[in-house]
């Protein structure tokens, strides 16, 4: 089979001829017909993470060794399974790739997200940028129903992503608002799930115009340009005083500072975005304000299986979606990199 994998970091991805796998045991064996890119993969691709300063955390030291082939976001067809497998054989699945030890007490919890000692599809183990991708259970094979594969397959992780961050920021209610910041993929999807969500005043933060007019587009009931020099005077003059919470899909020192500085008394700020940098709070800031500030990273499997649900339910608005060759997936990676993609692009084996 071929894939497209990183052999060298900060390099492009090379197409490489590899034998097809065997699934044994509970393994399933997908064929990948559809693969979302996702900005993590930048990061993967470059080989590390940007800290305060000039650290940076290597994914080498962190487990991610190479040859890898990347991509989280799969969408495909169930072609084969190990003897200890019940799979839907013949049918296509959405695959949920956030996947870990499966031993330890966070995996039984039902957190594999979480987990100390991930095996996620695509980023620990190989993944969908390739023509057959192996899955550990079929319990990780979610189906989708009528929902258009293109629009769903970035739902496995954009969607989830966000899903998840606004379980942890809400509630907000009808008089208080919401703050998204970035609106690239994950942040458009941010605005679509927040509104199928019952929530009726949402900011959507970038400094991009044509990215902020498709925040308005998904149901951004206000836009705001950060670049703007009074972007903080500007953004508590739309919500009022502060929002109650924010969405932070960026994870710069510019977003986080000027989230965090909006917040009510008593906010919350849920960061997932994993640019680089770093802040400094004056620790009794914290709790004068009451004001919380949480990490979350992606979401677990019922979390998924949820936002399908409400996806199927009609909803949520569905993303910008462009699809291309999988053989575009390198360029298409240097093109999400330079910042050109507006809303999601999915790599297409059909």
């Amino acid at each position: 089979m071929k894939a497209y994998q990183v052999t060298e970091f900060s390099k492009p991805l090379e197409a490489t001829e590899l034998d097809k796998p065997e699934p044994t045991g509970t393994e399933v064996l997908i064929r990948v017909d559809k693969a979302g890119v996702c900005h993590s993969d930048l990061h993967i691709q470059d080989g590390y993470y940007a800290l305060d300063g000039d650290t940076k955390l290597d994914l080498n030291e962190r487990g991610i060794n190479l040859p890898r082939t990347m991509g989280h976001e799969l969408y495909g067809e169930v072609v084969a399974a190990g003897p200890d497998a019940d799979a839907p054989i013949g049918e296509y699945r959405l695959i949920y790739p956030w996947i870990g030890c499966r031993e330890c007490s966070t995996c039984l919890a039902g957190f594999e997200n979480i987990c100390a000692a991930p095996q996620s599809i695509g980023v620990f183990n190989d993944g969908a940028y390739a023509d057959y991708c192996i899955i550990p259970d079929s319990k990780y094979l979610i189906e989708i129903g009528d929902l258009d594969p293109v629009v769903a397959t970035p739902y496995s992780c954009s969607g989830l992503t966000v899903y998840s961050a606004l379980s942890k920021a809400l509630p907000v209610s009808s008089d208080e608002w919401l703050v998204i910041m970035g609106s690239g993929g994950l942040g458009l999807n941010a605005v679509a799930i927040a509104r199928a969500r019952g929530v009726d005043n949402v900011v959507s933060v970038d400094i991009d115009e044509k990215k902020l007019a498709a925040a308005k587009d998904m149901g951004a009931t206000a836009v705001l340009n950060s670049g703007n020099a009074d972007a903080l005077a500007q953004l508590q003059e739309i919500t009022g005083g502060g929002p109650r919470a924010v969405v932070d899909t960026v994870g710069a020192e510019v977003t986080a500072s000027l989230g965090i500085g909006s917040l009510l008394k008593g906010g919350r700020y849920v960061i997932v975005g994993l640019f680089g940098g770093g802040i400094t709070l004056g620790l009794p800031t914290l709790p004068l304000r009451a004001i919380s500030v949480l990490g979350s990273y992606t979401g677990n499997l019922t979390e998924l299986k949820e936002l399908i649900e409400l996806a199927k339910s009609g909803k949520v608005k569905p993303l910008p979606v462009a699809t291309r060759p999988m053989a575009e997936v390198s360029d298409t990676l240097d093109e999400l990199r330079s910042g050109k993609i507006v809303g999601r692009v999915v790599m297409s084996n059909s």
